[in-house]
């Protein structure tokens, strides 16, 4: 498992599901806990934690990321310009079109939970 930290669990979760497209792996909302997967990935598939910010070095670390422009987290995908397409039609909010360079092609959102995430192609 690896964990993101964002502002609201319950919100990222919705959006990390409904809008990416990720599958829950766990929720337990009386505990602020929210855990999704890739939906490909089948069985025993790496889980994100959706990690609340409420800690002071967690925010911290968030918000500096955020601050410096700079992802918090990579996705691969197989195509990035049709997965932009897809986000960007759901309303999700790019910090530009995808750029491609001599590592692949990428694009940056704003998750809306306090992150910027990349989406990477080979």
């Amino acid at each position: 498992m690896c964990s993101i930290h964002v502002q609201d669990p319950a919100t990222a979760h919705t959006f990390y599901t409904d809008t990416l497209g990720f599958e829950t792996l766990m929720a337990m909302p009386e505990y602020n806990l929210f855990i999704v997967k890739d939906p490909g990935a089948g069985a025993g598939a790496a889980g994100l934690l959706l990690e609340p910010s409420d800690n002071p070095i967690g925010a911290n670390y968030m918000n500096a990321l955020h601050n410096a422009g700079l992802p918090a987290i990579v996705f691969g995908v197989p195509d990035v310009q049709a997965e932009y397409q897809r986000l960007l039609a759901a309303g999700v909010s790019f910090r530009g079109e995808p750029t491609e360079d001599p590592s692949g092609i990428s694009a940056v959102f704003d998750d809306g939970c306090g992150n910027y995430v990349q989406l990477h192609q080979d």
